[in-house]
């Protein structure tokens, strides 16, 4: 049935806008519940009136830290308002369950997952109800012990009064809600009513058997008894506590218990009156709600909540005491989704939460799921140093027996992150944190594995993750820049070019070198703009010197490509583009390729490199002979210079230089010219190194014995000096 919103003139205020949907839920709202209501308002009035609850039900909904206790104060509201049926509640609790999230759930300046949202919901109807019931069971109490206490009263003020006050006395007594008890200073149970005989099973006898002071239990709160023995010596009027009892039966029943002391004429204690609300059902309901909010649906494991309750707990302050955190991940399961379907997946972790579990028996340990795939184990104790690398043995030797799933038999295999210490000296999200890291050590080692927390191994992983964060703002707030090293002729020692060598200025970290930052930017993919900003200005740059050196031939500038930016596809456009808006010639553009990259490399990852070729543009083979490449396919790449890496130079740093080396690099040399292939040689640091390197035949060579990396001015020297 489609119920008309109210309009207030703003856009708010439309049908579908916030406050139309708001009106629509409290429009509903007063319809399931005016019929039950004790009320001298009109309906619309009564709309009106639920319309401040709606709004509050709705801001509990979507608050950033959700809290789910004001609602306590809706429920109480309604009994403010008459609406004190049973009917009224149950209604109102179906109203909020089939409609806050339907007509709220968008309402919020955050945008709430299903999931969220109907949790959320759930736990604002248990505060609700607790709000509502306790607002009851106060004016319900209030009104029964005052009856009570008259009844009482006036059964002593007057002897010829007798039999009428005890004709009110028993119709309340016998019809109340609640259970009713009065008994003497001493303990003796003088009179109960029907409602506190059935509460107890039904035997009079067995409550009229007991003394006050010996429905002991276990659970009491320390401060029953305390109170009771203030009490009947006439130092406390009354006190309330939640207590149990044990039945007749053995089971237990809980109340809600106030007790009243009543005085005599002249003012001196003489009974003392107990009224008890049963509350069992309430207190079973509030154990499932709890259940499910601190446990997994699928697994039955403690969830992420109930877990950190735990482990803040271990890593509270105590003396001797330490802990050992097992973060487990499992390696392949997106695979097993995959291929499977994430039903025979759900079906696996149901099989793994069961062996983790039978991992964890002893006293102070337990298991938990924080979701996906991602478990841990926690063990507490003066001893856990030894205790958690065992139960680690224990979770992979309990995953290591293959689980059949479907006919199929798969194996499964974890990897697993530990912290261990004394208690006290960090946080849960730092001991997670740590855990979360170490995880991924272990996985990165191959799986199957656990590995130890180490606190240096921590902090570059924190730095790292930082790093990865500042990369896109440090690319638009300009804090990279270009450093140059010289590419030296061996023949005549004249400057042949340079190659262009990415820094970042980082804030807080310096100048970093690209092995700090270009592995980062290649797996979030910022390598492909990093790497298109470093060739623009690289070519702006050689354009710059070509312009200054108009007497010393092409000067050329080597840029490196990634294997990211290989396989982007407008390397061709881009490059084309950069050259032509600088008016740099191809043939003084030299893009430098790792060998690792094209180890196997097909036709498809070759067409763009063979086509920057063929307009002009060198490529150079970086860091050749570091990979397992077949030296036949140099046959097949586009390549017109190799990059000899300085592992094998390295040896002739000294004279005499190593046999060895020589033999491989004049072989490398000889088979490089006879292909028409340039020798460029990396890291050569002293004069030695480079009068053997040119007695060899390599073409070319930069390292620190002509010119560290520096600002392009310092090329400019270098020209001149050629110059001259």
């Amino acid at each position: 049935m489609s119920i008309p919103a109210q309009s207030s003139g703003t856009p708010d205020a439309e049908p579908d806008g916030p406050e139309g949907r708001l009106r629509r839920f409290a429009t509903i709202w007063s319809r399931a519940i005016f019929p039950s209501t004790a009320t001298s308002m009109s309906r619309p009035e009564f709309e009106e009136h639920l319309l401040p609850l709606a709004r509050e039900l709705s801001e509990i909904l979507h608050t950033r830290v959700f809290d789910a206790a004001p609602a306590h104060g809706v429920g109480a509201s309604l009994v403010a308002a008459h609406c004190t049926d049973p009917d009224a509640l149950s209604s109102t609790l179906g109203v909020v369950d089939s409609y806050l999230v339907l007509y709220c759930g968008g309402n919020g300046p955050v945008e709430l997952s299903t999931e969220e949202s109907r949790a959320r919901c759930a736990r604002i109807q248990h505060a609700l109800a607790g709000g509502f019931t306790q607002a009851l069971r106060e004016r319900t109490l209030a009104e029964q012990e005052a009856i009570a206490r008259s009844a009482l009263t006036a059964r002593s003020d007057a002897e010829q009064a007798l039999h009428a006050t005890e004709a009110r006395f028993r119709a309340v007594f016998k019809d109340a809600a609640v259970g009713i008890g009065i008994a003497d200073l001493d303990g003796n149970i003088l009179e109960i009513n029907d409602t506190l005989t059935k509460m107890f099973g039904g035997l009079e006898h067995h409550v009229r058997s007991h003394k006050v002071n010996e429905w002991v239990h276990p659970e009491d709160s320390p401060y029953v008894w305390k109170y009771y023995d203030e009490l009947v010596r006439g130092e406390r009027e009354h006190y309330s506590v939640e207590k149990p009892y044990y039945r007749n039966d053995g089971t237990v029943l809980w109340t809600n218990l106030t007790v009243s002391l009543l005085r005599d004429a002249e003012g001196r204690p003489e009974y003392q009156l107990a009224l008890l609300e049963d509350t069992t059902e309430r207190r079973l309901l509030n154990l499932r709600l709890r259940y499910e909010a601190t446990h997994d649906a699928l697994t039955g494991l403690p969830n992420r909540t109930l877990f950190f309750e735990r482990l803040e707990k271990a890593l509270a302050p105590r003396e001797g005491m330490r802990f050992g955190l097992c973060y487990l991940d499992l390696d392949g399961f997106k695979a097993i989704n995959d291929s499977l379907g994430h039903a025979a997946g759900d079906r696996l972790l149901v099989e793994v939460a069961d062996r983790l579990q039978s991992c964890a028996t002893a006293p102070g340990e337990m298991v938990a799921r924080l979701g996906g795939d991602e478990f841990v184990a926690l063990t507490t104790g003066p001893r856990t140093q030894d205790e958690v690398h065992e139960l680690a043995g224990r979770i992979l030797s309990a995953l290591a027996t293959p689980i059949r799933l479907d006919g199929r038999e798969l194996t499964v295999r974890g990897s697993i992150g530990i912290v261990e210490g004394p208690s006290g000296e960090r946080t849960a999200a730092e001991v997670l944190r740590s855990a979360d890291i170490t995880m991924y050590r272990a996985k990165a080692a191959g799986g199957n594995r656990f590995a130890l927390a180490d606190a240096d191994a921590d902090a570059r992983a924190i730095t790292r993750h930082g790093l990865t964060t500042a990369l896109p703002a440090a690319l638009d707030r300009g804090e990279f820049f270009i450093e140059y090293q010289p590419l030296v002729h061996l023949g005549d020692g004249s400057v042949h070019g340079a190659e262009a060598l990415v820094r970042w200025c980082h804030p807080q970290h310096g100048v970093l070198g690209p092995d700090r930052f270009i592995p980062l930017a290649e797996h979030t993919g910022l390598i492909v703009p990093l790497g298109r900003w470093v060739l623009e200005e690289s070519v702006r740059q050689a354009n710059f010197w070509q312009e200054r050196h108009t007497d010393g031939g092409p000067l050329r500038i080597n840029v490196n490509l990634s294997p990211a930016q290989l396989h982007h596809p407008r390397l061709v456009a881009e490059t084309v583009d950069v050259l032509e808006r600088s008016g740099l010639e191809p043939g003084a553009l030299c893009l430098e390729v790792t060998e690792s990259a094209l180890i196997g490399a097909d036709d498809d990852l070759l067409k763009p490199l063979r086509q920057l070729a063929e307009m002009g543009v060198d490529i150079a083979l970086d860091d050749f002979g570091t990979g397992y490449s077949n030296l036949a396919n140099l046959r097949r790449l586009p390549v017109s210079i190799l990059k000899l890496d300085r592992s094998f130079t390295q040896g002739m740093q000294h004279h005499p230089a190593d046999p060895v080396d020589l033999k491989i690099v004049e072989g490398i040399v000889s088979l490089a010219h006879s292909l028409d292939l340039a020798v460029t040689v990396e890291g050569v640091e002293t004069g030695a190194q480079a009068e053997q390197l040119r007695q060899l035949g390599c073409d070319t060579a930069q390292g620190w014995y002509y010119a560290r990396p520096g600002a392009p001015d310092r090329i400019h020297a270098l020209l001149l000096a050629d110059a001259v």
